[in-house]
């Protein structure tokens, strides 16, 4: 393994890792990763103060395991709005840069956010919601969802967040689980010169009371209880946030498992400390700066960009299209990122196509990759692109609030690998037979911020906690991914280890791909696994199958699935390959042996 970028002293000495090293007397990483989980009070207590979160009424404890380390109390007996810590910055501050339709950059400041946050927020007291209630928002990432998403918390509310990709059998399971009393949404969505309907997504849904956020020209025709966001909004630009418990919930995100019926995982007032303290820390966040991530709202990289940027102090830039384009190149130039996130598949047809090699993006400091196993030669050829800048791998989960394990700016780049585990963070790799090894499943060791506590609609305990092996006399949670620790120390991702895959960038459960596929007249029963190309990179759907009578051409069969996948799960699957067996391996109870599978096809 070759290391691609070092940094430099400066960059060191500049660095907010090395701004607490300081401020504690350190002067080595490892020791002061092993210090931030030997000590997590004072870890966490310190990154408290060092993001300034601001308190309507301080903590008297910042831990507590009197519960439990599966259950800790973090910031015992305060009071606080995490949206208050978003709007710290000089008014004037440039907090958002977008886009508009005519290809020009504009920049919204912290005093123009925070007045459309706070009409949005006057809006809910006028629509008589109050502190607990749910709301929902399906919306491409833009301005004005931010702002409805932060006016949300900062009102009091539990915003479900639902991505613009899903199809409305998705939407209506997402909101049968949250049960908002009104759902944020807009008439279409543009992207590469088409008008995809939006609001008639959200109809299909049979959701509750829409407000239409209109984006086109193109009527359309509301149901008699939907309004037109633009008579929701109040005219009032002043508004004091609720006050609330940390452990308040403020935001329900969705991640599947391994079963069909996605996890509902909370977010709490706390948890955007842990996407703060990742950004401050890992991919080294400054006020000056300028983050992109294409995400939206409904994938946990939503809310993280939301508060890991405004919560440092820096400028969030939106793109209204699909990163994919040339326009998404020219907006990273002229907006000037400094930090630019990526899922490896994008870099792959970025490599593929060269169309970002014309745009001067010298003015980012790093990128971060997360979502799905990246690529070496694609990580490099990605460090290109940027003048060769580091790229922090990142991986985590929404039941996280951030990151587990994932590179610095203080340590050598070696592009697919992660430098370290998180700070504030602890894990061990267990083999199958529960004993550490270098390669191995991931079990966090608890309590670290962000962690979740509970979940909407299954036991926090049984799903993370239930049966997990003790490590040191330590009690370990269960997260699913398979790392190897390699000589130098850094780590490798090797994808799952349950029946949940990420493909494109997104947590599916195989058995959720498995209940579309065996309503199509030619399959029995089918098993689905994501499988990690040879060279490494995104992961790749391909489906095992018994079919029920004679087949038609295989590559029809792939196509017919394909389509079945798009109408009825998410557009963004695709399979690569359908291959027939006579029976799915099985475990004595009944359990298809989807690793069986895995290794038969790794062979």
């Amino acid at each position: 393994m070759e290391t691609i970028w070092r940094p430099t002293s400066e960059l060191i000495e500049k660095s907010n890792i090395n701004k607490m090293m300081r401020s504690l007397g350190l002067s080595d990483y490892q020791a002061f990763w092993r210090w931030s989980v030997d000590q997590r009070s004072v870890f966490w207590e310190k990154t408290v103060e060092a993001l300034q979160i601001p308190f309507k009424k301080s903590y008297d404890q910042i831990l507590d395991i009197s519960k439990g380390v599966h259950q800790p109390i973090w910031l015992k007996g305060a009071d606080m709005n995490i949206v208050d810590a978003c709007f710290q910055n000089d008014p004037e501050h440039i907090s958002v840069i977008t886009q508009n339709e005519q290809g020009e950059i504009e920049k919204i400041s912290q005093r123009e956010l925070l007045a459309l946050t706070n009409q949005i927020a006057n809006g809910f007291l006028n629509l008589a919601l109050k502190k607990g209630d749910a709301i929902a928002i399906d919306m491409p990432m833009n301005y004005l969802s931010v702002a409805i998403y932060l006016a949300g918390i900062k009102a009091g509310l539990v915003v479900a967040t639902i991505a613009d990709s899903f199809t409305p059998k998705e939407i209506s399971v997402r909101l049968k689980i949250t049960q908002p009393k009104i759902i944020f949404t807009q008439d279409f969505i543009l992207r590469a010169g088409k008008f995809i309907p939006l609001y008639a997504k959200i109809k299909e849904s049979k959701a509750t009371k829409a407000i239409v956020v209109k984006s086109t020209n193109n009527e359309i025709e509301l149901r008699s209880q939907d309004i037109f966001f633009r008579d929701f909004i109040s005219e009032n630009k002043l508004f004091n946030s609720v006050s609330c418990h940390p452990e308040d919930p403020i935001n329900i995100l969705f991640s599947s498992g391994t079963t069909g019926e996605p996890k509902a995982i909370p977010w709490t007032h706390i948890t955007p400390i842990k996407s703060a303290s990742d950004g401050y820390y890992h991919q080294n966040i400054k006020p000056a700066h300028v983050v992109c991530w294409p995400t939206n709202l409904g994938w946990m990289m939503g809310p993280w960009l939301v508060f890991a940027t405004l919560i440092n102090k820096a400028s969030i830039a939106l793109y209204p299209g699909a990163p994919m384009e040339e326009g998404f190149g020219k907006f990273i130039e002229n907006a000037k990122v400094t930090m630019l996130g990526v899922v490896p598949s994008m870099v792959r047809h970025w490599k593929s196509s060269g169309i970002m090699e014309r745009f001067n993006w010298n003015s980012i400091q790093c990128f971060s990759s997360t979502g799905e196993v990246s690529n070496p030669q694609e990580m490099a050829y990605l460090m290109k692109l940027g003048g060769n800048k580091p790229v922090i791998e990142y991986c985590g989960g929404t039941e996280i609030g951030g990151g587990y394990v994932t590179s610095t700016m203080v340590q050598d780049n070696i592009p697919s690998t992660f430098s370290t585990q998180a700070l504030g963070t602890e894990f061990v790799l267990l083999n199958e037979q529960k004993i550490q090894a270098n390669k191995g499943e991931v079990f966090i060791i608890p309590p670290s911020i962000g962690l979740s506590n509970f979940l909407l609609n299954k036991n926090n305990y049984e799903v993370y906690y239930r049966d997990t092996p003790n490590y040191q006399g330590k009690i370990t949670r269960r997260h699913g991914d398979e790392l190897e620790l390699l000589e130098n120390g850094y780590y490798r991702a090797h994808g799952r280890v349950d029946d949940a895959m990420n493909l494109g960038g997104i947590k599916v459960s195989s058995v959720q791909i498995e209940e579309v596929l065996n309503t199509l007249d030619f399959v029995r029963e089918s098993a689905a696994i994501a499988v990690s190309p040879e060279n490494g990179g995104p992961s790749e759907l391909v489906v095992f199958y018994v079919p029920t009578s004679e087949l038609q051409d295989g590559i029809d069969n792939v196509i017919i699935a394909n389509k079945k996948i798009k109408e009825d799960l998410n557009p963004l699957f695709k399979i690569k390959q359908m291959i027939e067996l006579e029976q799915l391996p099985r475990t004595a109870s009944g359990k298809i042996m989807r690793r069986v599978l895995r290794d038969q096809i790794q062979k």
